[in-house]
């Protein structure tokens, strides 16, 4: 109780803010957590692009354990395809949370903000061009260790660029879905591990909290959220406030 009385939770508010949107966001679409808090927290509140990957990873280690479990329970998941993006999913997280952790952040953040504004323009285009044209499956494994780095180097990424990729070359919606989420888990898992070898546990506690009580607060409302907005409503509008922020933040950090 005396922890809980002296912690300052004016410097969570931020945090619970930025864990509330995204979970939103993610709520109504399955996906962009990790993309949105990253977005905001790199550039709207400057932190590192490494530090703000680790939280977002540690937080999505409980986010993405319940979706996985719930999708197991459903039957969402394909075996054969989980399988073939485990493996390189988290082999390509190592090696982008290594990355993220061996460069500069002054140097790695208008790249990461680039590639953020870039995820932002692709879900404006899929949201414009919803629903997407069905075509044959291929390459999984190539694109399980692209979206693993990815993911790991912009604190998001995973279910944006490896679920819309599934779902435009053709596999089933459903176990695309429930099986793309749960090697998240693994992937989240896997990346987290990395990266508290490489930067440790200090000043994470606290954002990781205020991320877990925004996200809590606004699952209600993403549920909400997916009923009654349309799926092209929300990529555009996702799509619009990822492309500006991001591009705003990289503009600030190349000037």
């Amino acid at each position: 109780m005396d922890f809980l009385a002296g912690f300052d939770w004016a410097a969570l508010l931020p945090f619970i803010a930025v864990g509330f949107a995204a979970q939103m966001v993610d709520g109504a679409l399955g996906m962009a957590f990790g993309v949105i808090a990253n977005t905001l927290m790199v550039g709207v509140l400057g932190i590192p692009p490494a530090l703000a990957s680790q939280r977002v990873h540690i937080v999505e280690c409980f986010t993405t354990a319940t979706s996985g479990i719930s999708h197991l329970l459903h039957g969402n998941i394909d075996r054969k395809l989980f399988f073939r993006l485990l493996i390189p999913g988290m082999a390509g997280g190592i090696i982008g949370a290594y990355v993220l952790t061996s460069v500069d952040a002054s140097i790695v953040k208008p790249w990461v903000l680039l590639y953020l504004c870039g995820i932002g323009v692709y879900l404006l285009t899929r949201g414009i061009l919803y629903p997407p044209k069905i075509k044959e499956a291929k390459h999984v494994a190539p694109l399980g260790l692209l979206g693993g780095f990815l993911d790991a180097v912009g604190g998001g990424g995973w279910g944006p660029v490896v679920t819309s990729n599934l779902l435009i070359q053709g596999a089933d919606p459903r176990k695309v879905v429930g099986t793309v989420n749960t090697v998240e888990f693994f992937l989240t898992l896997t990346v987290s591990a990395a990266f508290i070898f490489h930067l440790g546990v200090a000043d994470v506690a606290g954002a990781t909290l205020g991320f877990l009580i925004g996200g809590i607060a606004a699952a209600p409302f993403g549920a909400w959220a997916a009923k009654h907005i349309p799926p092209k409503a929300m990529l555009i509008m996702v799509g619009i406030v990822l492309t500006l922020t991001s591009a705003y933040g990289a503009y600030r950090a190349f000037a």
